[in-house]
């Protein structure tokens, strides 16, 4: 088994190999520019994964994170396609999770409706789909599910979740 990746904060030095992950892993990448403002938020929280020791360290995946209001919105989680299934996108979330220093953290996010391995992911992390976002994904206007962890989706209930509605499978 491979080892669990080191985790530290995402920086600015960091972006030329994330920008180079992004690429490769989505159809509709971030902009650079778009990472830096993330990176500029105080209250966010950005993370990198790396694998190996010294000079051969490379970054193989990253989770950005941003506070509005109450929520933790997760706005990203790459991994590095040859890194897949190797526990990275697991440790970030686990670690972006233990960085939150609040009784009860409220988390959302966006995530393709196909996208079936990550759904699972975030469903092992106690979040429960509480709504869809039609035609949400640029590249092929596939929709996305709206995905939260709250103190009663680990529950497995929705009551603390606004506007919960029923998650419909789009039609084919």
């Amino acid at each position: 088994m491979t080892a669990p990746p080191d985790i530290r904060r995402l920086t600015y030095a960091d972006l030329p190999q994330v920008i180079a992950i992004e690429r490769r892993a989505f159809p509709t990448p971030w902009s650079l520019a778009m990472f830096v403002l993330e990176l500029s938020k105080p209250s966010g929280i950005c993370l990198a994964a790396w694998r190996g020791l010294g000079r051969d360290q490379r970054l193989c995946g990253y989770c950005i994170c941003s506070r509005y209001d109450t929520v933790w919105h997760i706005m990203n989680v790459a991994v590095d396609p040859e890194e897949r299934r190797t526990h990275v996108a697991t440790t970030l979330l686990a670690a972006l999770i233990a960085r939150v220093q609040e009784a009860e953290p409220r988390f959302t996010l966006e995530v393709r409706q196909s996208n079936q391995a990550a759904i699972e992911l975030y469903e092992r992390f106690g979040f429960r789909s509480a709504g869809m976002r039609r035609r949400y994904y640029q590249d092929n206007g596939e929709d996305a599910l709206i995905m939260w962890r709250t103190p009663m989706t680990l529950q497995g209930r929705l009551d603390d979740v606004p506007d919960a509605g029923p998650v419909m499978p789009s039609p084919s």
